[in-house]
């Protein structure tokens, strides 16, 4: 059963609380367990890039994040909080957003529809839109095209502008350069290190190093379901090009 919000458990300390936490965190799918002590901290006003190979566990780690895949062992903490067993709509609303791979947007719905389905987070679709068209301002001239005719940037754009609209605190990203060519994966990291400038922290994980590490403010390599090093996003570009990559 998951968790209420106000059955959150408070975790004491004298330092100031990672926004996002997650202490020797264990999850599976089925029997098959994929993370084995997941260890890592998302700091205010931070981009921590998690890297490695497809299949290391970055987008399990932000399933479990985002409280869709459930922690078996350890703690996942928001702000301090303890909140194993709290869904994804009750992290929604501690300001936790997440963009999934693939971008989650409804392609037969228009843009303005898919910002409508937005507003089931409390937001108005007013609030939604005035984000989203100040942001970028081609949605606007597209509110009424089906968002799957749109090309893949201008879709990236639609997922952060309904994860923007919501005022999130921490923004999780899953591969935001997949299926993107590289000029307008430049362009959208350029975007999310604005998002920083404005007061998010972000956690994303990407399988293409050096399009995040230009952002990033720290870097974890994750390997086998374990994050193996956190360090500096230079020397983990480093390691992970010489010693995993064979660069």
């Amino acid at each position: 059963m998951n968790a209420p919000v106000t059955d959150l458990v408070d975790v004491p300390g004298d330092e100031p609380a990672p926004l996002l936490e997650l202490v020797d965190v264990r999850a599976s799918y089925g029997p098959i367990e994929v993370l084995h002590g997941v260890n890592l901290a998302l700091q205010p006003g931070s981009v921590v890039a998690l890297l490695g190979p497809n299949g290391g566990g970055k987008t399990t780690t932000l399933r479990v994040c985002s409280g869709v895949l459930p922690v078996e062992h350890g703690e996942l903490r928001v702000a301090g909080r303890v909140v194993n067993g709290v869904d994804a709509a009750a992290l929604a609303r501690l300001g936790v957003c997440t963009i999934p791979e693939g971008r989650g947007i409804f392609p037969n719905l228009t843009v303005r529809e898919n910002l409508w389905v937005a507003t089931g987070t409390g937001v108005s679709l007013k609030d939604l839109e005035a984000v989203a068209y100040e942001r970028f301002p081609i949605l606007g001239k597209r509110r009424g095209q089906l968002a799957g005719s749109m090309s893949g940037g201008e879709q990236q754009m639609l997922a952060l502008s309904r994860a923007l609209g919501t005022d999130p605190t921490v923004l999780l990203l899953d591969e935001l350069s997949m299926g993107l060519a590289p000029r307008i994966v430049t362009e959208m990291y350029d975007i999310v290190g604005r998002l920083v400038d404005d007061g998010l922290s972000i956690l994303v994980a990407e399988q293409f190093a050096r399009a995040v590490l230009p952002i990033a403010t720290s870097a974890a390599l994750m390997l086998q379901g374990r994050v193996v090093r956190v360090g500096d996003p230079a020397d983990i570009e480093h390691e992970l090009s010489t010693s995993y990559l064979g660069g």
